[in-house]
């Protein structure tokens, strides 16, 4: 199935949040992407304190007082890694505006890549899944809570029916699209656009030293 989105965000990233419920594939994709990329990658779910997993273990919803000491963790680990120069991946629910609200927030280099799918197909792969806290009966829970983001926050939404590789080729490309995606950086769309009306200019300016200040200007 071919990726549902708006236009990507054009200013490069420096974080990605892949964003989505429980069992949607958050840190396989997460880790591929991260691998792809030769980025960092971390799951926020180690940033919850202990009494946080032992309600979700034992199948009690999350309350946002429960929540917010976690997202503020998660947001200073997302400084830390923006401080420090490197780039990352980060594996996170962020389930509802306000809590992406304080992930993201101004931070302009911090995108989402919202990962998709119908409370039916997730409950099927979290019942063949072992080993994680999150039991199946909270899903729903966790559906009911969702706020899936809207245009203005420029995600990339991603369905989660295809195979991992195939989600994380389609973000990568969507990723290429309008976004320098590593350290040393791409030249995105718009500034081969920008210098291709350089050049325009430049070729209708008959003084040199005039040309190349209009070139500068641009």
């Amino acid at each position: 199935m071919s990726p549902v989105s708006r236009d990507p965000p054009k200013a490069p990233a420096s974080v990605l949040i892949v964003m989505g419920v429980s069992g949607c594939g958050k840190s396989t994709i997460g880790t591929l992407l991260a691998e792809r990329l030769q980025w960092k990658f971390d799951d926020a779910d180690r940033f919850h304190p202990a009494a946080n997993i032992e309600k979700m273990r034992a199948g009690t919803p999350l309350t946002d007082e429960d929540r917010w000491p976690w997202l503020r963790a998660t947001a200073a680990f997302i400084d830390q890694m923006r401080g420090a120069g490197v780039h990352g991946v980060i594996a996170c629910s962020a389930l509802k505006r306000r809590y992406r609200d304080v992930l993201i927030g101004d931070r302009a280099d911090v995108r989402l890549v919202y990962l998709k799918g119908s409370e039916e197909l997730i409950s099927r792969r979290i019942a063949a899944r072992h080993g994680h806290f999150m039991p199946r009966s909270l899903l729903h829970s966790q559906f009911v809570a969702l706020e899936e983001p809207g245009p203005d926050e420029t995600p990339i939404t991603i369905s989660v029916e295809p195979t991992p590789p195939e989600i994380v080729a389609q973000i990568l490309a969507m990723l290429k699209a309008g976004l320098k995606t590593g350290p040393a950086g791409r030249r995105t769309a718009s500034y081969r656009n920008r210098k291709r009306e350089r050049i325009k200019l430049c070729k209708t300016v008959d003084d040199g030293r005039t040309a190349m200040a209009a070139f500068r200007l641009l």
